[in-house]
């Protein structure tokens, strides 16, 4: 059953999904129906799931579900990875990769090859004060603290 975002208890499972591309309006519009209609059907043993999601800067699918009540199993994880395998082979995007970086470029957000981005850093590109996207997020409250974080804060930051 999907609930307001800010509902969802802080120590709910966080999924975060960032895409390739921004998408494009259009798109936003087919992928929001296609993630409501998982999200009211996504239960576990005939319980649904209290979940939530968010699209944030046209680029980011952040998925969160309380499994205090109903555990997520394989299966459930499964089922939202073959959604998101959906949205990847019909908008011809990547969204499971987790090891490129998303990084903010004053007001926009870029994604980068992990390779490329190392080439940003040796070409100075890159500073010390970059902005980048934590992915790698477990609960909803890391959502809120460590999502936008200094290069410096990440893994990343060996790199510079």
């Amino acid at each position: 059953m999907i609930l307001p975002f800010d509902e969802i208890p802080d120590d709910a499972k966080l999924f975060i999904f960032p895409s390739s591309r921004k998408f494009y309006e259009i798109e936003l519009l087919e992928i929001n129906s296609l993630v409501t209609a998982f999200l009211n059907k996504w239960e576990s043993d005939e319980i649904p799931f209290n979940c939530s999601y968010e699209i944030r800067y046209d680029r980011f699918i952040i998925i969160v579900v309380d499994v205090s009540i109903t555990p997520l199993s394989l299966e459930n994880h499964d089922a939202l990875i073959s959604l998101i395998l959906q949205i990847e082979q019909k908008y011809e995007v990547l969204l499971l990769d987790k090891i490129n970086v998303c990084y903010k470029q004053g007001e926009y957000v870029q994604y980068k090859e992990l390779k490329e981005f190392k080439l940003l850093i040796k070409n100075n590109s890159v500073s010390k004060n970059t902005i980048v996207f934590n992915t790698m997020l477990n609960t909803k409250e890391e959502l809120e603290f460590d999502w936008e974080i200094n290069i410096m804060d990440s893994w990343l930051g060996r790199l510079l």
